[in-house]
């Protein structure tokens, strides 16, 4: 058996993606180590991380020749200057979603890696989350039969606005480059790129300065015969809905909250790989409800089970890099899905300014 020299991470930044996702998750790979991390704070990342290399700045990262992967979670408008960077000096480069604040900065950064032989991939962590991993398998099972429409909600009771840089007035902060983000990656893995799409944004909170309510509806006329996606999320939901309700010709899928990884992960827990046990564990499992037509009846007659509930598993993304770099898997979030996720989150940007439906094909 072929073994593999252990991938040296760098983590620049050490904010909440930071620290509640990235540093926990790499930690907990066999095969990927943590090798630094770089904070104008290292008393927090020493604190968290007491035998992990603290440095000053990314430029000492790029500099150093022991580090493999460079991972960047830093404020949106700063990915793509440190993306370039750390690729012209031959790191590999995992960015945290957004990968970058316009679609031709995303376009200019694949043609650099592919250039350099890198890798320029994005952290799409919610492909792993519980519900999602479930709609997956019921589409692929056809249990709905052909998926007429889809609503898509991340919605959340916030309503005093924190003193952080999402909420600040610069490129790419607001709720649709942020939770957006996640959506329109989702949409795209199950239906591919649609024909058009139409977008909506407000600020709703006082003293919002930037988009904190959206809804997106993503059109599919050609592919999917008329299918519409909805994508929605506001900061003003005390009285959650359901996270998806998908209808189809047969049935209906229907899943309220998320599974436990992202509270676990803010608790402090740190998944290892090798002992995961609960992980993923979600305490509210979906349902489907289908629709079946019986000889003699005159109405169809509806039945209800549980979805399937397969466990979260965010480390996967990291294994899945791991594997990657190592040449034993295909990369799980490709050039081309970075790109179309860029080139929606745009256009979606234009939709909303124009106010008008933006074709995408």
């Amino acid at each position: 058996m072929t073994t593999h020299p252990t991938l040296q991470v760098a983590l620049i930044g050490y904010g909440s993606a930071a620290s509640i996702f990235h540093a926990p998750l790499i930690s907990g790979v066999p095969g990927l180590q943590l090798a630094c991390i770089c904070s104008t704070r290292p008393d927090v990342v020493f604190a968290d991380w007491p035998d992990v290399r603290v440095l000053a700045t990314p430029h000492e990262v790029f500099a150093d020749p022991s580090i493999d992967v460079v991972v960047i979670a830093t404020p949106n408008d700063s990915h793509y200057p440190l993306a370039l960077a750390a690729l012209q000096a031959g790191k590999h480069v995992v960015v945290d979603k957004p990968c970058t604040v316009t679609l031709a900065d995303a376009e200019h950064l694949l043609q650099v890696a592919q250039q350099q032989g890198r890798v320029l991939t994005v952290f799409q962590n919610r492909r792993l989350d519980s519900d999602f991993l479930a709609l997956q398998q019921i589409l692929a099972d056809g249990a709905l039969g052909r998926v007429v429409q889809v609503d898509s909600h991340f919605d959340r009771y916030r309503p005093v606005v924190p003193s952080r840089w999402r909420e600040e007035d610069l490129p790419g902060s607001g709720l649709w480059f942020d939770l957006g983000s996640h959506l329109v990656d989702q949409a795209l893995v199950l239906w591919g790129l649609p024909d058009a799409i139409s977008l909506d944004l407000a600020c709703l909170r006082d003293g919002s300065e930037v988009n904190d309510w959206f809804h997106a509806v993503l059109h599919y006329d050609t592919a999917h015969a008329g299918l519409r996606v909805i994508l929605h999320a506001s900061t003003l939901v005390a009285d959650l809905g359901p996270r998806w309700a998908v209808h189809g010709t047969s049935g209906s899928f229907t899943k309220y909250g998320l599974d436990a990884q992202e509270e676990a992960l803010k608790a402090g827990q740190r998944p290892q790989l090798d002992a995961l046990a609960d992980w993923g564990h979600d305490p509210h499992p979906g349902s489907v409800l289908q629709m079946a037509v019986m000889e003699g009846v005159a109405a169809p007659v509806s039945v209800r089970r549980e979805a399937p509930n397969p466990p979260g598993n965010y480390l996967a993304y990291d294994v899945n890099l791991r594997d990657h770099l190592n040449g034993r898997a295909d990369l799980m979030v490709t050039p081309d899905q970075v790109r179309a996720v860029m080139q929606v989150l745009t256009l979606g940007e234009q939709s909303a300014i124009q106010g008008r439906v933006i074709s995408l094909r």
